[in-house]
């Protein structure tokens, strides 16, 4: 060999054949479901985190907005409640009348917010909507039946603000 060949780096190995280029996933239908699969798993665990950081961001907002709601629905009620104190030198029975018509109107907020009132007599007991508070004779009812409400409950079995704090009949010996 010459010199001048010696200094020529050498040949470079020919490029392989298209078939022999293709990666292993494009040979193997397994290999290639794999990573299908794997894109599939990246791509859900991105949306996945997508949605959690969404909902980081908007969540302060629905409470705020709640709040806000909530909130309104009460303002009727205090301005009610400022009428009467106004109105606190007039009749007493008129003052009484008023300031029924208010808790009237606070029960009805409670009720639009789910929170139905509960102050029922002559019903069975029920756990999820009562709290036990003393227990009498009560020879003309039937044993474990609501025969005083001291305090009423407001909302539904399956959610609730409080329950119903009752006197319940005792079953006669």
């Amino acid at each position: 060999m010459s010199e001048h060949e010696q200094a020529r780096p050498p040949k470079e190995a020919a490029l392989p054949e298209p078939s022999e280029r293709d990666s292993p996933a494009e040979q193997d239908p397994v290999a290639a479901e794999i990573e299908e699969l794997e894109d599939r798993w990246k791509r859900a665990l991105a949306d996945l985190d997508n949605l959690r950081k969404r909902h980081a961001r908007e969540r302060p907002r629905e409470l705020e907005a709640e709040r806000a709601r909530v909130a309104a629905a009460w303002l009727p009620v205090l301005d009610n409640l400022e009428l009467a104190l106004a109105h606190a030198g007039a009749d007493p029975g008129a003052i009484v009348q008023g300031v029924r018509a208010v808790r009237d109107q606070a029960v009805e907020v409670l009720r639009s917010l789910g929170y139905p009132r509960h102050e029922e007599t002559g019903v069975p007991f029920d756990p999820t909507l009562h709290d036990v508070v003393s227990v009498v004779d009560a020879p003309e009812t039937a044993p474990g039946t609501v025969v005083q409400v001291l305090r009423p409950g407001y909302g539904e079995p399956d959610r609730q603000l409080r329950p119903a704090a009752v006197v319940v009949s005792r079953k006669q010996e």
